[in-house]
């Protein structure tokens, strides 16, 4: 099997996790089942692969969870940022330690409240921000220096980064300390989820001015969270999400290259977002296969020498698309396997999704039991104590192997649409329809499965009882809508406008060169700007993108 390496190069396995495991690894505690058998960090034969080693099948450290738990990061957002403010301290009340923004779907398309198209959407599915004042009561009361904060957005991703960075100022936090992730994984908006602005070449060119700019500003931020989940939730398999979203590394990778930048000055600031269905083993196998992978790509392809380039880190969230409206308590279930099977796969920091999410906005009561899932993950289960246990699987370690082989078949599709570059594989098979397609084919498959009672989902084509039962769901009213565009209004109105022209201005003339657009955008934030305001002005400069029709 691919994954029993034995050439020399990946020799003396035993001995480099050995001292990796002692760098890492400074607590004293002993590890232990419950019965009192003592615990290895780690098992296998000498010369078999350990974690924290190239090319990281088996975890991208090599003590894993004995040194530090993933990051418990509960994904909340709704109504106005008071509203969500109130959701974010009560959750780190509850012992969660890592924030996940989640904006309403204006704001996750460049448009302000008060915009026409914006109606009867804000604050439904996320939370909305307008404007800098929004991202102050956002962060009220916690402090951005000491906690690591997940945005999920990705058209105006430049406008968010700006005003996360200009509140973290005002807190007297400097950017060299800001932790977390910004999403702003582009292409495959165009691929899966559709929430894009301009066409894919100049969006592209803004995320990698934000790479460039947060790998010599902010050394601790992750610029882009490269997605595979919303391909997945668009009804991909497991395999086309992970060779979808590995490839569109690869495609950013060869952009910066392109920019003159070196590999490893940007690579160890890349993560990952991957999807973790209800198919336990295969996801679990998944995500062993895409650290393999990257791994390999990254050193042998785009020539990394930091082994910091080719340790792939992600976080995992459970699938939304596997949850139920009938019978939602089952989800809670469904949840529990899907996060077990994103720690077995050596998740840095997890997302469980609440029980009513497919009905509602998650309240208080299912959030909480979300996240206490994870903490009896964490705390009671003994997964976390020791490193990869299902390594040597037969079972697990042919399905790795497998998802590689398929999702290599993939990226050579990819490779030959763009004449030998992914990145230009990429752009071509969005203009073609490739992936769009190859997804849609996959989504019909599998309710073509569920139709015919060939794949059984509890609650839905089998095990009918207990359906007409309901369960409190979270509604957010029309007067929060009203009050945001109230407010919103009633903000510009007391604007100089001279000053918000004249930072749109200079944000315009930075798009038409070839400048970095961080700077002004952190400026034009500051002087008032909106977010629909400063992505109006770049869609003057790059136009809006209208993907074509495909059959």
């Amino acid at each position: 099997m691919q994954n029993k390496i034995t050439s020399p190069e990946y020799g003396g396995f035993t001995e480099q996790w050995r001292q990796a495991y002692d760098s890492e690894h400074k607590r004293k505690d002993s590890f232990q089942t419950l019965s009192g058998i003592p615990l290895e960090p780690v098992y296998g034969p000498d010369d078999a692969e350990k974690p924290g080693i190239y090319p990281f099948t088996r975890g991208p450290y090599a003590s894993m969870y004995r040194t530090k738990l993933w990051t418990m990061r509960m994904f909340a957002g709704f109504g106005r940022a008071e509203d969500t403010n109130e959701r974010f301290l009560k959750l780190i009340e509850n012992g969660q330690s890592g924030l996940s923004v989640a904006f309403d779907l204006p704001t996750l398309m460049g448009r302000d409240s008060d915009d026409p198209h914006s109606e009867g959407e804000v604050g439904r599915c996320g939370v909305a921000i307008d404007t800098l004042d929004d991202m102050k009561v956002l962060f009220r009361g916690i402090d951005l220096g000491s906690i690591s904060t997940s945005m999920t957005i990705n058209g105006p991703a430049i406008a968010v980064l700006a005003m996360y960075i200009a509140v973290a100022e005002l807190q007297g936090v400097k950017r060299s300390d800001l932790a977390g992730t910004i999403q702003a994984d582009i292409l495959k908006e165009y691929q899966a989820q559709k929430e894009y602005i301009f066409p894919p070449r100049p969006s592209v060119r803004i995320l990698s001015d934000m790479i460039s700019f947060c790998t010599k500003e902010m050394p601790l931020y992750h610029p882009v969270s490269i997605s595979g989940y919303h391909i997945r939730e668009a009804g991909a398999t497991a395999i086309e999400e992970l060779a979808f979203t590995l490839s569109n590394g690869f495609a950013y990778v060869e952009e910066m290259t392109g920019r003159g930048m070196d590999v490893d000055d940007f690579a160890p600031r890349l993560s990952f977002f991957f999807n973790s269905h209800i198919d336990f083993f295969e996801e679990i196998a998944k995500l062993r296969a895409a650290r393999r992978i990257w791994a390999r790509w990254m050193k042998e392809h785009y020539h990394a020498k930091n082994p910091l380039s080719m340790r792939c880190r992600f976080h995992v969230q459970t699938a939304g698309c596997s949850l139920t409206a009938t019978q939602a308590e089952v989800n809670i279930a469904r949840t529990a396997i899907e996060a077990m099977a994103g720690v077995l796969g050596g998740a840095q920091s997890l997302h469980t999704n609440s029980m009513d999410e497919v009905l509602s906005l998650p309240t208080e009561k299912a959030a909480r039991i979300a996240l206490r899932t994870q903490q009896v993950i964490a705390h009671e289960t003994g997964v976390a104590e020791v490193a990869d246990p299902l390594g040597g699987s037969w079972y697990l370690e042919s399905l790795t192997d497998e998802i590689e082989r398929q999702a290599e078949e993939l990226f050579s599709k990819i490779l030959e649409m763009g004449d030998g570059s992914i990145l230009e594989g990429a752009y071509v098979g969005i203009e073609r329809g490739w992936y769009q397609r190859l997804i849609a084919e996959s989504a019909y498959r599998q309710e073509q499965r569920i139709s015919s009672k060939d794949r059984i989902i509890a609650g839905v084509n089998d095990f009918l009882e207990g359906n007409d039962e309901e369960i409190p769901t979270l509604v957010i009213g029309q007067e929060s809508e009203t009050t945001q565009v109230n407010n919103l209004r009633h903000f510009k109105s007391q604007r100089d406008q001279e000053t918000i022209e004249r930072s749109l201005n200079t944000l315009k003339a930075c798009a038409r060169g070839s400048d970095n657009l961080v700077p002004p955008m952190i400026e034009a934030v500051k002087a008032g700007c909106s977010i629909g305001e400063t992505m109006n002005a770049l869609a003057e400069v790059f136009g809006t993108y209208e993907e074509p029709v495909f059959t």
